[in-house]
């Protein structure tokens, strides 16, 4: 009876309700859309048979180019870099097959692998410069096979230097942060202090730590101490110049909020100033990272009897190049290890900024 009303004209009654085909057809195009993003979403995570195959076959054609040309390459050597393109043929090989059944691994391999094997295929120029054609002069460049042969030799005093380096680096990068913090934050909000601390920042913040080492061997009294402090008067200057910028550019309306609502000046400062210039704060973290790498590793090459800086330095003066490859493959690894924990400290507290910038 209700349909017959509903579609009669001559009734005069208005209808309300949308025809029964018009109730459904809704569901059924959200059901099509929901199954177009899940199949989407499904193509994203397939890999294409290239991607899959690259490090493998980058991994065999390195395993085989080596074994014909480090004939002539001490047995040692030889056999160390092909026991490691081995294991990279292996597990490579193994990763292609568990993908199907591993959703974080498709998703590692449709990003690594064309990394990996570019590098790899890097690896093979190298060998075929050095030790196949011999295109590059000894002892200043050798093989990849005498580089990890090298690593291998000295994994206990590169292992001894790392750690010395880590703590070095950790304990200047601490000092330079806290005092450029606190410089900045002084410097940022209170005028008195900018009109002289500005000067300073001026005239000793471009100088480079490194062109301190001569007056800090003679006014410290030890070579270690000396290190840390040039390490953290590197980190002083890019901290203090972005933490002064975020203090004081931070919103007029942000403060004004708070004093009507009878905020103190502790307040202002460490509930409302600091968080809002939490990003350009993390700006400073990060170039003082970056500077204080630079001048680590130029600090421990002068008194220092430990670290990667003084390893490289030792390394060069009996002219074993392949220790001094080696040194800086550490190097790269544990940089690039310290540069990612800081990104990840920074994700967890700017949550609103995360992947804005990625490392």
């Amino acid at each position: 009876m209700l349909r017959e009303r509903e579609d009669d004209p001559r009734s005069g009654e208005v209808s309300l309700l949308p025809p029964a085909t018009a109730l459904s057809e809704p569901p059924v195009r959200a059901r099509s859309g929901a199954n177009a993003e899940g199949s989407s979403s499904e193509s994203r995570h397939e890999l294409r048979p290239r991607a899959i195959v690259s490090v493998p076959l980058a991994a065999a054609i390195a395993l085989v180019v080596h074994l014909l040309v480090s004939k002539q390459e001490p047995p040692a050597e030889v056999h160390s870099f092909t026991a490691f393109l081995s294991g990279v043929l292996g597990l490579s090989i193994a990763a292609a097959i568990a993908h199907r059944w591993w959703r974080r691994l498709r998703q590692w391999i449709a990003a690594m692998f064309p990394i990996l094997a570019a590098a790899i295929l890097l690896l093979i120029i190298w060998e075929g410069v050095t030790s196949g054609l011999r295109l590059l002069p000894l002892p200043y460049f050798p093989s990849p096979a005498g580089v990890l042969q090298s690593l291998i030799n000295d994994r206990a005093l590169l292992f001894d230097s790392t750690w010395h380096s880590l703590i070095l680096l950790l304990s200047g990068y601490a000092m330079g942060v806290a005092a450029g913090f606190v410089s900045g934050v002084c410097i940022g909000w209170s005028r008195p202090i900018r009109y002289w601390g500005m000067p300073v920042l001026k005239i000793i913040g471009p100088i480079p730590a490194t062109a301190w080492i001569p007056l800090a061997m003679v006014v410290s009294p030890s070579a270690i101490f000396s290190a840390a402090a040039l390490i953290a008067l590197a980190v002083w200057f890019p901290v203090t110049m972005l933490t002064a910028s975020g203090i004081s550019n931070t919103r007029a309306s942000y403060l004004d909020v708070a004093r009507t609502l009878g905020a103190r000046r502790s307040y202002l400062i460490f509930r409302v100033a600091i968080p809002a210039a939490l990003p350009s704060i993390f700006i400073g973290l990060f170039m003082g990272l970056g500077a204080s790498f630079l001048t680590l590793v130029v600090a421990e090459t002068v008194g220092v009897k430990s670290g990667l800086g003084w390893y490289v330095s030792w390394a060069q003066g009996w002219a074993e190049y392949g220790k001094v490859y080696a040194a800086l493959v550490i190097m790269a690894a544990f940089f690039s290890t310290i540069m990612t924990l800081l990104f990840k400290v920074r994700d967890r507290v700017l949550v609103w900024q995360k992947g804005v910038i990625k490392w």
